[in-house]
């Protein structure tokens, strides 16, 4: 009965429960014009469960041109204009580039 519960209860937990977190100020926020990249950096505590590919300490906005991705980059300006510290979750992936992991949600603190 123990191992039924057990798994059940791996089997639910929450997708971030596995991805990469970190909070801190924005240290850096790049936008690359030749394919609209966006990235940047968390000053402050080291980012902890980063999938392997994440070899890199930036997160990445998975999809700048969705409504999301612009809110997103919309609260990284407001945090770094303010200096305001940030929760960052990732979505344990690097789909938007090979090194860095792709940001779930930001959290201004």
């Amino acid at each position: 009965m123990f191992k039924k519960i057990l798994l059940i209860f791996t089997l639910l937990l929450p997708f971030y429960a596995f991805s990469g977190t970190q909070t801190g100020k924005v240290a850096w926020i790049v936008v690359r014009a030749s394919d609209g990249l966006v990235y940047f950096g968390i000053e402050g505590s080291p980012a902890s469960g980063k999938p392997q590919c994440a070899t890199h300490s930036y997160w990445m906005i998975r999809d700048e041109n969705s409504n999301v991705g612009k809110q997103q980059y919309s609260l990284l300006l407001t945090a770094y204009a303010s200096a305001k510290p940030v929760d960052i979750v990732g979505m344990n992936s690097c789909k938007r580039w090979a090194d860095g992991e792709d940001v779930n949600s930001i959290k201004i603190k």
